[in-house]
């Protein structure tokens, strides 16, 4: 086996940058079933006093695109011998320029490396691992807030759907998106309409179209987002069934986010919001589709998280560790789990 390096990104938060490492380790070792060749020896090593995330593999050019989509892979590095290293050239899914992702700045916004982390473990887990690279997948949050899940799919290459209760999220959303997409000069149309149910207005429903070049929109190459503003535990007769490859949502923290509760106030309590929307959730689900999951430990143990998924008929997937602390007042975790099919 050949040795390798990979050199991780800086990131602007520096609690989360302490704990990229350790997260890197679980998030590669979820790669190894696509992979050509198996991975070992994953550690963090350092080499010249830098830190690198350090693994042995005979890695293929499809193996290096890949890995290339690590969430924190900055430069990657065949080790000729201890201390010497070449570089190999990553290939990263980047159908649009990186300020996607980067330009929206909010109270509550997620880190983008942590989302990317979370979306690929789902992913990984899916019966859709092996068409990560040239699929067209389509990735459901159904808790999207002000995009950033849905920006990393469009990233991807892949088509988006959003459930989000706010009006003004959705608003800022779409804001955001057509102001972006005008200033990069791509084709596309935005509408915001209302959708009805029996005959009652039920919810407002964002439809973006857009394509990564003008030679793909006239070739008919384009991607699809919905934004549903709606109530995630209520969507019976808003989305068919089996739209939806992955499912990625970031579940109100308890601290500085809520969910609405059944008397239409605010609760803090994130597992009572999962244990009424997974049953909405699941039938949005292929087969074979995953579900992952990250929250607040602080204020709902991992444990009873596992079980409203097990109730569910869904299958946990197993990986290494990815907790860690966010500030005084969160500690995150992620679970994942997969549908049967």
């Amino acid at each position: 086996m050949s040795r390798y390096a990979l050199l991780l990104a800086p990131s602007a938060n520096r609690v989360y940058a302490d704990q990229a490492s350790r997260m890197s380790q679980a998030e590669l070792a979820a790669f190894g079933p696509v992979l050509s060749s198996g991975l070992d020896e994953i550690d963090v090593t350092l080499i010249g006093g830098v830190e690198y995330l350090t693994f042995a593999a005979d890695l293929s050019e499809r193996d290096v695109a890949f890995v290339s989509n690590l969430s924190s892979a900055y430069a990657l590095f065949e080790r000729v011998d201890d201390d010497l290293l070449r570089p190999l050239a990553l290939s990263p899914l980047a159908h649009y320029d990186s300020d996607l992702i980067t330009i929206p700045k909010y109270a509550g916004k997620t880190n983008e490396q942590f989302t990317k982390l979370v979306l690929n473990l789902t992913v990984l887990a899916s019966a859709s691992a092996g068409r990560m690279l040239d699929g067209r997948l389509t990735v459901l949050d159904p808790l999207c807030g002000r995009g950033t899940t849905l920006n990393q799919a469009l990233m991807y290459g892949w088509d988006g759907i959003g459930v989000e209760i706010d009006g003004k999220d959705v608003e800022a959303y779409k804001l955001f998106l057509q102001t972006w997409l005008k200033r990069k000069r791509l084709k596309h149309s935005a509408e915001l309409v209302p959708v009805r149910r029996q005959g009652r207005r039920a919810a407002r429903r964002l439809e973006v179209t857009m394509a990564a070049s003008k030679d793909d929109h006239k070739a008919g190459a384009v991607q699809k987002l919905v934004v549903l503003n709606a109530d995630t535990t209520g969507l019976d007769g808003l989305l068919r069934g089996n739209v939806a490859d992955v499912l990625v949502a970031d579940l109100p923290y308890g601290v500085a986010h809520g969910s609405y509760d059944d008397e239409g106030g605010i609760s803090r309590r994130p597992l009572d919001l999962l244990e009424r929307a997974v049953p909405q959730w699941i039938p949005l689900l292929r087969p074979g589709g995953a579900i992952g999951l990250s929250w607040n430990t602080k204020v709902a143990k991992r444990e009873l998280a596992e079980d409203i998924l097990l109730a569910a008929g869904l299958e946990l997937v197993e990986y290494l560790p990815v907790d860690h602390r966010v500030d005084q007042g969160i500690e995150r975790d992620v679970v994942v789990a997969r549908k049967s099919g």
